[in-house]
């Protein structure tokens, strides 16, 4: 059933527009996103032109492929290349969109599994103080699909700030640690912490915790 509808979907035979305000916030996509999917529905060249489209929105070429990072990372859009005599052109393919609509539409504002919220990635990119490139994008729902859930990554993201770093390779590498220890949970992160300082006030260590050199000694 969800197969006919999102072909039907897909013909215009619906304002998709419509439906689209009616069901983007379960989509988990921000108002900015929104927009940038409706101006792509109204587009007649399906070329990819971050330049023209940041042009058109009244956004940086940066803010273009954020964006686009985090429609692709939620499987709403993706780039094909097709080949027009020597000519290749990277084209916009809106097939996730209209299979994410007919789901919504058939069954309600259920969530998807696995679904990725949109919110880390704006919580990222506030500590940064930057916009995310498509690889971090990738990285992060790497992360969030294998086995770190949203709130480790986050208590990850904290501690490196706390330590005055700003990029993935660290933190993936405090995730590692805690893999290794079987840490999940906020509860486990201050346990070990806990035991840490316990240490080092035993050793008579001045406290400066570094989840990276820790070995338990």
């Amino acid at each position: 059933m969800t197969q006919n509808l999102w072909k039907i979907l897909k013909s215009s035979t619906i304002s998709i527009p419509r439906l689209l305000l009616l069901q983007y916030k379960n989509m988990k996509i921000s108002d900015r996103q929104f927009v940038l999917i409706v101006y792509l529905l109204g587009s007649e060249n399906m070329n990819f032109n971050p330049k023209q489209i940041g042009n058109d929105l009244g956004l940086t070429l940066e803010e273009v492929m954020g964006e686009f990072a985090i429609l692709t990372s939620l499987g709403l859009v993706s780039l094909e290349v097709k080949k027009i005599g020597n000519m290749r052109d990277e084209v916009i393919n809106l097939d996730g969109l209209y299979q994410k609509l007919a789901y919504l539409v058939v069954n309600g504002a259920e969530e998807e599994k696995k679904e990725v919220s949109t919110d880390i990635f704006t919580t990222f990119e506030k500590e940064f103080g930057r916009t995310l490139s498509p690889m971090e994008y990738a990285i992060i729902k790497a992360w969030l699909e294998g086995d770190y859930t949203e709130e480790l990554v986050l208590l990850a993201l904290k501690e490196a700030i706390y330590n005055g770093v700003s990029n993935l390779s660290y933190i993936d590498r405090i995730l590692y640690q805690w893999y290794k220890k079987g840490i999940k949970t906020a509860v486990d992160v201050e346990k070990d912490k806990k035991n840490f300082r316990t240490r080092k006030e035993n050793n008579k260590v001045p406290f400066y915790y570094d989840w990276l050199n820790d070995n338990g000694e």
